[in-house]
């Protein structure tokens, strides 16, 4: 088994060159393109009606929902989930559809009330009607992560 191995070599005494890069000036062959951007940087936000989420309005309607606290959980009813849902029309008419943690909870007749008085003591609202709702059940899945951390869930 004694096989010489050969390599082959070929022997290159030059080589071509390869073409030069050619710089020209941008002024003269390269025109700038419109912008993409341009039209959308110069567009204006669309202005948010007072009672849509993100409206002075609504967002004052939250910030007083936010100061109502359970009076069993130390968390207050909005990052609880226990608020549904918040419509307010532009005539200032504020719906709030909510629910409590069980049926039988001991503040079942005068939490709903709590909520209307704060919601109809927010400036710009002239009419507050809270529906009281059972279905869907709350179920802890509803709270938000803040409150989830603040009673040691997450």
């Amino acid at each position: 088994m004694n096989e010489e191995r050969k390599i082959e070599v070929d022997e290159v005494k030059s080589v071509e060159a390869p073409p030069k890069a050619r710089v020209e000036a941008p002024a003269e062959t390269f025109e700038r393109k419109r912008d993409y951007l341009a039209g959308f940087l110069a567009q204006k936000p669309e202005a948010v009606s007072g009672g849509e989420p993100g409206g002075e309005l609504y967002e004052a309607i939250i910030v007083a929902l936010k100061e109502i606290y359970d009076p069993e959980i130390p968390v207050n009813i909005y990052d609880l989930g226990l608020i549904y849902g918040v419509e307010v029309t532009d005539e200032g008419h504020a719906a709030v559809t909510m629910t409590l943690t069980t049926p039988h909870c001991p503040v079942a007749e005068s939490m709903p009330a709590e909520v209307e008085l704060r919601v109809g003591s927010v400036p710009g609202v002239a009419i507050a009607d809270v529906n009281l709702v059972w279905d869907p059940p709350w179920d802890p899945q509803k709270m938000s992560d803040d409150a989830k951390l603040e009673l040691g869930m997450l």
